[in-house]
């Protein structure tokens, strides 16, 4: 990502002013000058195709703060893997100095402090910047693919049904997508929007439910720099049982690896010299595919959020991850002759939204865009004390903060928040906006329940969602991270086998064991159930901090994993 020479000079900037006792506003001006927008985009080009991929933009438009998660376990034949590493072994595996901007970017290491130095990143505008350098130093030759999640995340993707990200993305002009949460806005409107992109669609493991015949295009032929690529779609194979099938009835989804052989044969008999696989399946699905599945170059991949400064090789198949929330963009030259793959160079740009300048079509759009809900957007709500984050197996502390408006507001025993990866951060001594809680929250499906659950119902639930997270067949995963609990404890063993990973449930304000014959009063939300009933999530939150206008919240110690 930089040369060392960079990391060093960051390094000593940071260094100088620790020293000195200055901070603030000093130590970001240190570290920006460390950085420069063409020394994070200087990259020696090779080949003659380039290809740029983004992926889980979950609709941020404008640059944020996102913290990588401290804790992302692997288990089985990947168990210490990446993208299983984190925190401080993630930065000895991949030889980072602790305090560089790599570090910052990359992992949650003195994440608060670093934040403070290296400012936001992502945006849009910054993005559209760095493709338009590209294309300009490259030419045709480039193949810019975005890899889904991409219009769902945020307050203006609901208020326009994700008319904002579609705007967007076409002024971006990616090649070709493919999808999974884009799928909850309905299979009405998902037409719609599909019908008038002005580029390619790929969801060659989507089937009509009633014919079972593909209901998507499957792949694209492009020719780059005197080269054809292949570009096969694959969305994400669980979407009916992530979210919510009555929302998309019409449609079927799996891994279908068949189908996935099939359709690189196909490509391969079409005249590909190279095949690449646009993939929403997570990591360690498609680490498993693209050991089973022959002739696949490389593999793009999404949904699992990870960042990895490297490919992963599997066999002679590239497996690479371009992180979330538009914190990162890949660019991979590759020396494609005579229908080989010969040689390539790989980047994870990560985007530094102070150092790189936006680009200024693009920010008229986003303005323009933002304009009519800007008051609604920069609504103050609380202020938080503490940092507020989502990543991690098990908890984090946003969600944290909705399980505890869950007990509060909704009057409940224990509290379920779902673990979704998508999720903005919020730095101690920041004030909580309308904007920040939609960044946690905002979807189509967000009514919050409260009903009564027996105690071995709330441990069927658990074992369910631990399997789908730590089943050591990657095709059984389903990616996301552990259900986030309020007013209850227990304990995990991620190695375990089916319906006994979980034990000691225990309920924290009386120290009691969960009785599994009882029944409990439960507040959740994001339920997949069509006739769930309750106020969207949102107002829960905001009515909890009317009451609760400071947020404390410390790392959260209720669930032990052994």
């Amino acid at each position: 990502m930089f040369s060392r020479r960079e990391l060093l000079m960051a390094g000593a900037a940071l260094s100088a002013i620790a020293g000195s006792g200055l901070a603030g506003r000093w130590s970001q001006a240190a570290a920006q000058q460390a950085l420069t927008e063409d020394g994070l985009l200087d990259f020696q080009s090779t080949g003659n195709v380039t290809i740029l991929h983004v992926t889980d933009l979950h609709a941020q438009l404008v640059p944020v703060y996102f913290r990588e998660p401290s804790i992302n376990l692997g288990v089985g034949a990947v168990a210490g893997l990446p993208p299983h590493v984190s925190g401080a072994d993630f930065l000895k595996l991949y030889n980072i100095e602790p305090g560089t901007p790599e570090a910052y970017a990359m992992t949650s290491e003195d994440y608060v402090a670093l934040a403070k130095s290296y400012g936001k990143m992502g945006g849009l505008d910054r993005i559209a910047t760095i493709v338009k350098r590209v294309r300009a130093e490259r030419g045709d030759s480039v193949l810019l693919l975005d890899g889904g999640d991409t219009w769902q995340g945020s307050y203006t993707s609901l208020q326009t049904k994700g008319q904002d990200m579609v705007d967007a993305m076409n002024m971006l002009q990616p090649d070709a997508m493919t999808g999974h949460w884009e799928f909850t806005y309905g299979t009405e409107r998902v037409q719609e929007i599909i019908e008038g992109l002005p580029f390619a669609f790929l969801g060659g493991n989507i089937f009509d439910s009633e014919w079972n015949e593909p209901a998507f295009e499957a792949y694209k032929m492009f020719e780059k720099g005197g080269a054809k690529i292949a570009v096969l779609g694959q969305a994400f194979p669980y979407t009916p049982i992530a979210n919510p099938r009555w929302m998309f009835p019409e449609w079927s989804f799996g891994i279908r690896e068949e189908e996935v052989a099939k359709n690189v044969a196909a490509a391969r008999a079409e005249g590909a010299d190279i095949v690449v696989l646009l993939s929403h399946n997570g990591f360690d699905v498609d680490r498993a595919l693209a050991a089973r599945v022959p002739g696949i170059d490389i593999v793009l991949a999404g949904h699992t959020h990870d960042a990895l400064p490297e490919p992963v090789i599997v066999g002679q198949t590239l497996v690479i991850a371009s992180g979330s929330h538009g914190k990162f963009l890949t660019r991979l030259d590759l020396d494609v002759q005579d229908g080989k793959l010969k040689s390539y160079r790989h980047r994870l740009i990560p985007v530094f939204s102070d150092v790189i300048t936006p680009d200024a079509d693009m920010t008229k759009l986003i303005e323009g865009i933002r304009a009519p809900h800007m008051a609604e957007l920069s609504r103050e709500l609380a202020t938080a004390e503490s940092l507020l984050y989502r990543r991690g197996n098990f908890n984090g502390t946003f969600d944290d903060l909705i399980c505890d408006a869950l007990l509060e507001v909704r009057e409940a025993d224990i509290a379920l928040s779902p673990g979704f990866r998508w999720g903005t951060s919020v730095l101690p001594g920041q004030k909580i906006t309308v904007e920040d809680v939609h960044n946690a929250c905002s979807m189509t499906y967000p009514s919050a329940y409260r009903s009564n659950m027996s105690g071995k119902m709330l441990k069927d639930i658990l074992e369910d969602v631990a399997d789908n997270l730590f089943n050591k067949d990657p095709y059984y995963q389903q990616g996301g991270d552990m259900v986030r609990v309020g007013g209850m404890g227990y304990t995990i063993n991620p190695n375990g086998d089916m319906g006994s990973r979980i034990s000691q449930m225990t309920m924290l304000k009386t120290g009691e064991a969960v009785d599994p014959s009882k029944d409990y009063v439960v507040a959740g939300w994001a339920s997949i159930n069509e006739a769930t009933e309750g106020p969207p999530i949102w107002d829960v939150v905001e009515d909890y901090l009317k009451n609760n206008p400071v947020v404390n919240l410390q790392e959260n110690r209720s669930v032990k994993v052994v």
